[in-house]
């Protein structure tokens, strides 16, 4: 539906925090009790009818997406806060990588959707690499030029190290991935 101008009518100020409200829901629905949930568990934990679920995300395959693309996009805007709020540059790194962990942890439950056949899964891959390692890369560059961490880190090789460490962290109780990452994280300083 386009109006006049030919453009998509604003949403209503509801219609969006809904739509927020659902995609949150919807990631924290996932983790814990996987992308096959009931759409009705979705909607009570977003307080919202389960109508209003379809309206928004006729599939599930499309809610997916949509939660996907909302974690990345979060994860994305926390560069630039975490840079403007931290006491150092290595304090928003340090930050970022927390959240970042949060994002792989919430991914892990989207893996199995994520490897389907489905065509609206294959660009998912590249628009989080494209969104992600800009904002790792301004966050390394902001701490080496502050001589807090070493300058020979790529962006990356950095989330490719964390997301590594972070398999396996929901399969196996006695594995602390948050702890490793932040062993990782403590050797980018310079030697002494």
């Amino acid at each position: 539906m386009t109006d006049v101008a030919g453009q998509a009518p604003r949403r209503r100020a509801d219609a969006r925090r809904n739509e927020s409200a659902l995609l949150d829901a919807a990631a924290a629905v996932f983790v814990t009790s996987g992308i096959e949930a009931p759409v009705r568990d979705i909607a009570a934990r977003a307080g919202v009818g389960v109508g209003t679920v379809y309206r928004h995300f006729p599939t599930r395959a499309d809610l997916v997406v949509a939660v996907y693309r909302h974690q990345v996009e979060a994860c994305a805007e926390a560069g630039a806060t975490c840079l403007d709020s931290a006491t150092t540059p290595y304090a928003a790194l340090a930050r970022w990588i927390d959240l970042f962990v949060d994002f792989l942890v919430t991914k892990h439950g989207l893996a199995a959707a994520l490897r389907s056949d489905d065509a609206q899964f294959e660009a998912l891959h590249a628009y989080f690499l494209d969104r992600l390692v800009p904002v790792c890369s301004q966050l390394l560059d902001a701490a080496a030029a502050s001589g807090e961490i070493r300058a020979d880190v790529e962006a990356y090789e950095l989330m490719r190290g964390v997301g590594n460490l972070c398999i396996g962290a929901d399969s196996d109780p006695r594995y602390d991935a948050r702890r490793l990452v932040e062993l990782l994280i403590a050797g980018l300083r310079p030697p002494r």
